[in-house]
C-alpha cells in the first residue's frame, strides 16, 4: 500500500477515536502527581496552576471563536463519517486551517503542564502531533475530494497548525452564542475538571487530608452547575438550536 494511501486510512480510523486522546493524559498525570515531593514549596505556587489553566481556557476560546461563526454540517462532532457541506475560509479558517486541532492542542497542553515535569507536555505534544497528522491528513484529502481548487488555493495561503494572523478575514456569518453553549459545554467541563482534579490531589498530597480552595471549589461546583444545566436544555429544549447552526 502506498504511504499517502496508509496515512488516510489510519486518519479516518484515528478520526472516529479522536475524542479519547485526552484519555491518554490521564495515567501519565497520575504518574507525575505520584512523583510529588509534598515538601517542595515551590511546586504548590498558584500562579503556575492559574497559568495552566489560561493556556487550557485559551484552546477554550480558540474553540469558541472557530464555533461560533461557523454553519451547519461543517466543524462537527461527529466520529462516523466525515461531513463539510461547505468549505470554510473565513474568521478562524482564514488563518489555519484546523483551528478547532489547535483549541484541543492548548487544552491538553495547559492540562499537561500544571505538574512541572518536563516529559509529561513533551509526551504529550509528540502523541499529539502523531495523532493528529494523520487525522487532518485525511481530513484535507476529503476536503479535496469535495471542492477541488477552491480547497487547494485555500490551503495553499492558509497554514495547518501554526496560525497567520496577518490574514485574517472577517466571518461570513455572524456570531452565535446559542451554538457555542451546545457545542461547546462538555469541552468547558473537561477543562475544569482536568485542572480542579490535580488541585485537589496535590493538596491532599501535600495536606493529608481534603482541602478545598475557595477559586477551585467555586470553579467546580459553578462548573458543574452549568455543565448540568445546559446538558439538560440542550437535551429537553431547543433553546439552543439555530437554524443554519
Amino acid at each position: 500500500m502506498a504511504l499517502v494511501d496508509e496515512f488516510r486510512e489510519q486518519g479516518d480510523w484515528l478520526f472516529r477515536w479522536r475524542s479519547f486522546l485526552p484519555l491518554i493524559l490521564v495515567p501519565l498525570v497520575g504518574i507525575a502527581l505520584l512523583q510529588l515531593d509534598p515538601n517542595n514549596v515551590d511546586k504548590w505556587n498558584g500562579g503556575w496552576d492559574y497559568f495552566c489553566l489560561g493556556v487550557s481556557f485559551l484552546g477554550l476560546f480558540v474553540r469558541v471563536m472557530t464555533v461560533g461563526y461557523v454553519p451547519a454540517q461543517t466543524s462537527g462532532r461527529n466520529t462516523t463519517e466525515k461531513v463539510a457541506n461547505q468549505l470554510n475560509t473565513t474568521g478562524m479558517y482564514s488563518i489555519v486551517r484546523h483551528p478547532l486541532y489547535v483549541g484541543n492542542f492548548l487544552i491538553g497542553l495547559g492540562v499537561s503542564l500544571v505538574q512541572s515535569v518536563w516529559w509529561l507536555p513533551v509526551i504529550y505534544t509528540l502523541t499529539f502531533w502523531l495523532y493528529y497528522e494523520r487525522i487532518m491528513f485525511a481530513e484535507e484529502s476529503f476536503l479535496r475530494q469535495q471542492f477541488g481548487k477552491k480547497f487547494e488555493h485555500w490551503a495553499r495561503a492558509t497554514p495547518a497548525f501554526a496560525p497567520r494572523f496577518t490574514q485574517w478575514q472577517r466571518p461570513s456569518l455572524p456570531f452565535s452564542w446559542l451554538s457555542v453553549l451546545r457545542r461547546e459545554y462538555s469541552g468547558m467541563m473537561i477543562v475544569i475538571l482536568c485542572h480542579a482534579g490535580q488541585e485537589f490531589f496535590e493538596l491532599l498530597i501535600r495536606d493529608h487530608k481534603v482541602v478545598w480552595e475557595v477559586f477551585w471549589a467555586t470553579l467546580l461546583f459553578g462548573g458543574l452547575a452549568t455543565y448540568f444545566s445546559l446538558r439538560w436544555i440542550n437535551r429537553k429544549t431547543q433553546l439552543l438550536r439555530v437554524p443554519g447552526r
